[in-house]
């Protein structure tokens, strides 16, 4: 029988392209998930009865143990942007990852991979929550599974990002383009490089310990803005928000959010983000990374015109009504 690997957050941007791989190299994959019924995309990525959706909730024992019964190996993908509800940076990021860790190891799995994030910041004192509770997740990995792969990627591009995409969708009804921390320098990396380090950590081939993930270019955030907008043939004004505005623009969302007991979500801008757009986002010279998996990382300008097409004023027509354009006027 084939081997069956479980997939914490399976259905998620990265989660899925992790599952797609491993049911290409003829695992069964059990995708773990709050809600099954929405992730039944996830089947067609193998053939019948190969990829699963389950109920479970990384904040719960029962639930979390029992999708991971039987299984060799586990990757966990959970993870959060902003907190809501009850799931706070601690609960997901910095407990679920520990139980998820303590629960494998305490039923036999012989190999976890978790996907943390560059920025992860171990110091009691650092000003992000976000950041305290991915070193806390990794820490608590370690303790129960300290053979695993921890992977840290910079921002991850491609066809579903929330980053791209959204910044993209902003400039369809807006001739501004509002940013903040403009100047911080990122190193973006392509999610099928992030999910074939997963997969080397699954089967063996990647040895344990911690990668640091980016793409082959480093730029800030305003330099992506202005490839994005290049792309889809668009100009806009960028606008690099000074920090205080950005505090303020950041602590009303948060305060609405409050207010609502969540039922408005701040999917804009938080305090936490702000705080995280302190510092650059990119390997560090000494960890190890994709150079180490022998992968070779795929660049931002082979893959954003494949999915940023939609965005340009006339989609996938634009090309074609340039060419008129260029013969009316020879």
């Amino acid at each position: 029988m084939s081997k069956l690997v479980t997939i914490y957050g399976g259905s998620g941007f990265v989660g899925r392209y992790i599952a797609q791989r491993m049911a290409r190299a003829g695992w069964r994959v059990r995708v773990a998930v709050r809600n099954p019924n929405e992730a039944l995309f996830v089947k067609p990525y193998g053939v019948v009865g190969q990829v699963e959706p389950v109920l479970c909730n990384i904040r719960d024992d029962a639930s979390v143990r029992a999708a991971l019964s039987g299984a060799d190996a586990v990757v966990n993908c959970v993870g959060i942007l902003a907190e809501s509800g009850k799931n706070k940076f601690d609960a997901v990021q910095a407990e679920g990852a520990a139980r998820v860790a303590r629960l494998a190891a305490e039923n036999g799995v012989g190999r976890m991979v978790h996907i943390s994030a560059i920025g992860a910041d171990a110091d009691a004192d650092a000003d992000s929550e976000y950041a305290v509770s991915k070193a806390a997740g990794e820490a608590g990995v370690l303790e129960h599974m300290p053979n695993a792969v921890i992977l840290r990627p910079s921002i991850v591009f491609g066809p579903e990002d929330g980053f791209f995409n959204r910044f993209a969708g902003m400039t369809r009804i807006s001739p501004v383009l509002p940013i903040a921390g403009g100047n911080i320098e990122f190193q973006p990396v392509y999610v099928g490089d992030v999910a074939e380090a997963a997969e080397m950590g699954v089967t063996g081939k990647a040895a344990s310990g911690v990668y640091e993930l980016g793409g082959p270019q480093k730029e800030t955030m305003r330099g992506l803005m202005q490839r994005m907008l290049d792309v889809i043939h668009r100009r806009r004004l960028i606008v690099n928000l000074p920090n205080w505005i950005a505090g303020i623009i950041a602590w009303g969302f948060d305060m609405v959010q409050a207010v609502t007991g969540g039922l408005v979500s701040n999917g804009v801008l938080t305090r936490d983000q702000l705080k995280n757009l302190r510092k650059d986002n990119v390997v560090a010279q000494d960890a190890k990374g994709l150079k180490e998996l022998g992968i070779t990382p795929v660049a931002m300008d082979a893959v954003l015109v494949d999915y940023l097409w939609r965005f340009r004023p006339s989609g996938q027509y634009d090309a074609i009504k340039d060419s008129a354009q260029n013969l009316r006027n020879s």
